[in-house]
């Protein structure tokens, strides 16, 4: 059994529920760059303890961008195929999100000035993982249906990923004062 397929040698790639589309598709352009935040935000938990609060919250995204990426993937033909929670991004879901991050936010105080990326490796590593959520959101929004919360997710996956840089450079900072 091989990897690979040569069915997208034409320039063509295989959607969920089935169709075809040329590879540089907006549609492609927009779960490429999710896929390609998913795996940002894998190196910035590779660099942390792998038991931790923060790793945790990073994976628990990742899995749930699998669900973003698939509902991104069908084509509007087949979205009456897509599960709640499982192939498509829930009201829930963005919910959850928006608790985290207020949860992250209340473990700092807020900056008082633009906050220049660098503090600590992991705190710049998730600002990189916020910028390409950033630009997964602005590619999501050419071709999400607009009763999709696959938008409002990545809005506030940003926002999450900017609050976990600022309290985890505070734990940088409180490590580096012991």
């Amino acid at each position: 059994m091989t990897f690979y397929t040569k069915k997208g040698d034409d320039g063509t790639t295989g959607l969920y529920y089935g169709g075809r589309v040329r590879k540089d598709s907006d549609r492609v352009e927009a779960y490429g760059t999710v896929d390609e935040a998913q795996a940002a935000m894998g190196v910035a938990r590779a660099e942390l303890p792998p038991d931790g609060e923060a790793a945790s919250m990073l994976l628990a995204v990742q899995r749930d961008l699998y669900v973003l990426m698939a509902e991104l993937a069908t084509g509007d033909d087949n979205r009456a195929k897509l599960v709640d929670g499982q192939t498509m991004v829930s009201e829930a879901m963005v919910d959850r999100l928006a608790t985290w991050t207020d949860e992250a936010s209340g473990r700092f105080e807020m900056p008082r000035e633009f906050v220049i990326p660098g503090q600590d490796r992991v705190s710049a590593l998730l600002e990189v993982a916020r910028t390409v959520v950033r630009r997964a959101e602005r590619d999501a929004v050419a071709v999400a249906p607009p009763d999709s919360h696959v938008v409002p997710y990545l809005n506030r996956l940003s926002s999450l990923l900017w609050a976990m840089a600022r309290w985890q450079e505070g734990e940088a900072v409180f490590a580096k004062e012991r």
